[in-house]
């Protein structure tokens, strides 16, 4: 609206007239041009689960900006522009260089047009080999988040006891604060904690780690990982497994499992469900990509396990009940009263000496009552048994299940590595009533492959129906409709040179762009039937139009392209969410830029050269 205020005063002189005539002949490109970048990004709104979650703000902000602009630029700026009163006797480096730039420019759209099949025909073969960079990118539903949190899990053997357990700790502890990344250790000895849950084990472990902000170090967390793993296995730490993984942004889980991979297996048998986890452990163990594989089962605890003889326990007048109350006092004690020392209270719980219960023999000595006078012991009503058991009980919808976790490395793809579990896993047999299924991650992948190219070809119709019905015909859409597929050449380029993974951002920005990359196209065609309205031949009328629109076309494309530039550089923390989406629409608008400058003037000539012009 602007430019074309400012040409038209430059040209015919500073009148509320001119300004009027300057503002009719673009009111309908730039309605049309907002029309299609809101039917491209509005399909957003009805989209649910996390992409709608995590993108709707963002929707909604550009589209009330959007909406904004369209008014600001019918109403206020011909109003201002009027206003303008440029002195012609000043001179103008940059209009100077404008005007040789359209006289070079408009010779050339002449001899494109005179080649207009050749110079399609290049383009069409460009935009193939593009297409085979998308199919071979590496997919993934999020890009990985670098917010420096580190968690590093500890496993021992069943049997290490909680002072044994804090000094292999501590060796950890102490190489971490060694390393210069680091800003905090925060370390949980003898158990977990899962959400107000407390789960107290000696052979457990866990260290939460918070390193420096990525502008004070030069390493991302993942390869930190791999540089620490190496010194901790320089610690010689026998007996202990330690496993280390980046955390995920809170809130934001791709499945239902506690990792980047998750495997599940359903079943009754919980002895069944360990040895099937043990095998797809071993199969899964070497495969490329893959770290921290483990099953939920592999960390066993010792437990007593006791059966009671119910009609012998009837006979002699003793209930079931009377026997897990003794047991409970016996080995976890009841709390009889308290002990207060300063500010501090300590329970005082009374319970057998572990002396006296460390072993079943010992155990099956416990008195439970009387019967006639003469003591009942626990071995006259019951037999107990020492054995191994699973410290927890993993259940999913209800249904007990072994989940089998992995990591995956940063260079990794999930439906890559997907592939190989499925090979690897294919002659696998389970039991009769035990079934093998994905966590969430890989359905996760494959419903953002699907709602990405579902709304994509979405936008580019609805962005068709918008332009039919401001033309009121189907010849020029199909024209501008033309630039939208072959932008996609420079997002191939930019997602090859910087091996960029095709994530959700990477597809909301591709259907951005598919809204935006029509303005220029659409601002180049109504110009060309302005032009074809003062009845001058079609190669005249295109070169013309070529050149007068050169100047708010380039003026538009680079405005956004550095906009949007410092978001697709990933400067600071908290940017790897958004930078795909900024770094499409820069390598998109800015090849964009060449196909409405070229290819946008030879499709036209092609469509219309074998129409009658008036």
């Amino acid at each position: 609206m602007l430019e074309n205020i400012t040409r038209h005063q430059h040209d015919a002189g500073s009148s509320n007239e001119n300004a009027v005539r300057a503002a009719s002949e673009v009111n309908s490109p730039i309605v049309a041009s907002t029309g299609t970048n809101l039917a491209a990004i509005l399909p957003f709104l009805f989209i649910g689960g996390l992409t709608g979650l995590l993108f709707r703000e963002l929707i909604v902000t550009i589209s009330s900006a959007m909406l904004a602009a369209l008014v600001v630029a019918l109403t206020l700026v011909p109003a201002l522009g009027s206003r303008i009163r440029e002195s012609k006797d000043e001179p103008n480096y940059f209009n100077r260089l404008i005007e040789k730039l359209k006289l070079i420019y408009t010779g050339f759209v002449r001899t494109v047009l005179a080649h207009s099949l050749g110079v399609v025909s290049v383009f069409a073969v460009v935009f193939v080999l593009s297409i085979l960079v998308f199919i071979e990118a590496r997919p993934v539903f999020l890009p990985s988040m670098d917010e420096g949190n580190v968690t590093v899990s500890v496993s021992g053997d069943a049997g290490v006891n909680l002072d044994e357990m804090d000094a292999t700790v501590e060796k950890i502890e102490d190489l971490m604060l060694q390393q210069p990344e680091v800003d905090t250790v925060f370390s949980t000895v003898g158990g977990f904690v899962f959400g107000r849950s407390e789960f107290e084990r000696s052979s457990r472990s866990t260290l939460n780690i918070k390193l420096a902000p990525l502008g004070r170090r030069h390493i991302s967390s993942g390869d930190w990982i791999k540089t620490m793993q190496k010194k901790i296995r320089g610690l010689n730490l026998t007996g202990y497994t330690v496993r280390m993984f980046v955390q995920g942004v809170r809130g934001i889980r791709m499945s239902s499992g506690d990792d980047d991979l998750s495997l599940r297996i359903q079943g009754q048998d919980i002895e069944v469900l360990r040895e099937l986890g043990a095998a797809v452990v071993d199969r899964l163990r070497d495969t490329p990509g893959l770290s921290n594989l483990e099953q939920t089962y592999e960390d066993l605890n010792e437990e007593y396990n006791v059966r009671i003889d119910r009609q012998r326990a009837a006979d002699l007048g003793i209930l079931v009940d009377d026997v897990g109350e003794a047991l409970r006092i016996a080995l976890d004690g009841s709390v009889v009263s308290d002990y207060i020392e300063g500010d501090r209270q300590f329970d005082i719980r009374l319970r057998l000496p572990r002396s006296d219960s460390d072993t079943p023999e010992k155990l099956s000595s416990l008195l439970l009552g009387l019967h006639n006078g003469r003591p009942v012991r626990l071995y006259e009503v019951a037999t107990i048994e020492r054995g191994p058991a699973p410290s927890t009980i993993k259940r999913d919808q209800q249904q007990r299940i072994v989940e089998i976790t992995a990591s995956l490395d940063d260079d990794t793809g999930l439906d890559d590595v997907m592939q190989v579990i499925d090979q690897r896993l294919a002659d696998l047999s389970l039991p009769d009533g035990y079934f093998l299924y994905d966590g969430g991650a890989g359905k996760t992948l494959q419903q953002g492959q699907r709602t990405g190219g579902l709304l994509l070809a979405l936008a580019v119709f609805l962005v068709f129906v918008v332009m039919a019905v401001q033309y009121e015909s189907l010849l020029n859409p199909l024209v501008i409709l033309f630039s939208i597929p072959f932008t996609s050449i420079g997002v191939g380029l930019g997602l090859w040179l910087y091996d960029m993974p095709l994530s959700m951002p990477v597809w909301l920005g591709l259907i951005m762009l598919a809204g935006i990359v029509v303005n220029n196209a659409i601002v180049l065609v109504e110009q060309i039937e302005i032009e074809r309205g003062h009845k001058v031949q079609l190669v005249d009328a295109i070169s013309t139009a070529a050149g007068l629109r050169l100047r708010p076309i380039l003026m538009t494309s680079l405005t956004t392209v550095l906009g949007m530039t410092p978001l697709a550089l990933g400067l600071g923390e908290g940017s790897e969410m958004l930078q795909p989406l900024a770094f499409v629409i820069v390598w998109g608008l800015s090849f964009s830029v060449l196909v409405s400058l070229v290819l946008v003037p030879a499709m036209y000539w092609l469509f219309y050269s074998r129409v009658k012009t008036g």
